[in-house]
């Protein structure tokens, strides 16, 4: 029994020099500033925010308004001549090309009526060569032209070729072609029915050219002007509006809205966003403001009633308080302060947009690029 303590004592003292092999980090110590898990750490503090350039350029002021979107062209094709439907060549929403053929009509009547004016035709040549010799001998020498003219009328020739030239014209039409390039949006006709003159047989859009008629009130007619810039929004736009431009501005106000009309028209390559018939958001250029300092509208928020935007600088939001002037809606010009007649933000300087409200000075943030902000 004696001996366990000096057992115990032993077993500690050869346990000691293996403690002394790594001495205890003091309290005071921090992770220097190159250790990887201190920038873990410092990185998963920056708040991830959206953010856009302070921009020198026109400011330009718009009118709100509401239009609806047109085709420059729909043709509503109907049939020019009687005959049956042989085949249907096309359905709804399919692209065609201008003379891309939709309809054909059995052509055997067409070809017998070409067959028949051309023997006619021949026969009234044949007529008109005896007219023309027998002719000869009752008329004098100085006379051959009225003999001539006369000979022809007498044959019936020039009857016989308007009547060919009709049978060729029926033939040509007994297929039925698209007039421009388009989306057939609808087909009224099918193989075996009796077509007649008149009746419907397709509809052809052109889903390329497009124009906006919009309605302005009367008392801003006089603030547009063909030429100033337009923008248009549909749901179908997703947050992006389509540039156009204004072209024209009719005369006539209605009498009950006390409106007029604008036209705006789009780009060939705009147009993608936007399909005829759609109800469309306008913002019309009404004013245009040269060159100005200027951010968007979503950057400027108030702090204790005072106007701001934060402007990132080294990885952290700073608020700048800023004097800001006119707005179109989606973009604010900034004037310079009235004590130092300096602007307080420089072009290029990158404002937050989105993730600021609720940010407090010198907050460390991580803007985000447009490829994370359009993932979902």
């Amino acid at each position: 029994m004696t001996r366990y303590p000096s057992v115990l004592l032993a077993a500690a003292l050869l346990a000691t020099p293996a403690c002394k092999g790594k001495p205890a980090q003091a309290e005071g110590d921090k992770p220097a500033a190159g250790d990887g898990a201190g920038l873990a750490g410092g990185s998963s503090l920056a708040l991830p925010v959206a953010g856009e350039a302070v921009r020198r350029g026109d400011l330009v002021l718009t009118i709100a308004t509401t239009g609806q979107v047109r085709s420059e062209a729909v043709a509503a094709l109907k049939g020019e001549t009687n005959g049956t439907v042989e085949e249907v060549l096309v359905r709804p929403g399919v692209q065609v090309k201008r003379g891309d053929p939709i309809v054909r009509l059995d052509t055997r009547p067409f070809d017998l009526a070409v067959r028949e004016a051309e023997a006619a035709l021949a026969e009234a040549n044949i007529r008109f060569q005896g007219n023309l010799a027998s002719d000869s001998i009752l008329l004098g020498p100085g006379q051959e032209g009225d003999r001539r003219k006369n000979a022809l009328a007498l044959s019936g020739v020039p009857a016989a070729e308007v009547r060919l030239e009709k049978a060729k014209l029926d033939r040509e039409r007994a297929t039925i072609t698209a007039p421009f390039d388009g989306m057939v949006d609808k087909v009224s006709i099918s193989a075996g029915e009796r077509l007649s003159p008149g009746q419907d047989v397709a509809t052809v859009v052109d889903v390329t050219h497009l124009r906006v008629e919009a309605q302005v009130l009367e008392h801003d007619l006089p603030y547009v002007r063909p030429g100033g810039e337009a923008l248009v929004s549909t749901p179908a736009t997703q947050g992006a509006p389509v540039r156009g431009r204004i072209t024209a501005v009719l005369p006539l106000v209605d009498s009950t809205t006390r409106a007029g009309r604008v036209v705006v028209s789009v780009a060939p390559t705009r147009a993608l966003a936007l399909q005829p018939g759609m109800y469309a958001d306008l913002r019309l250029e009404a004013t245009r403001l040269p060159n100005r300092v200027i951010v968007p509208a979503r950057a400027v928020i108030e702090r204790d009633g005072r106007p701001l935007v934060f402007v990132v600088k080294g990885g952290r939001a700073q608020w700048v308080y800023i004097l800001p002037g006119r707005s179109n809606g989606s973009e604010t010009e900034v004037l310079p302060d009235s004590a130092t007649g300096q602007i307080p933000v420089a072009v290029g300087d990158t404002v937050l947009t989105e993730g600021h409200l609720t940010l407090t000075h010198d907050a460390p943030v991580r803007v985000l690029s447009a490829k994370e902000r359009a993932e979902p």
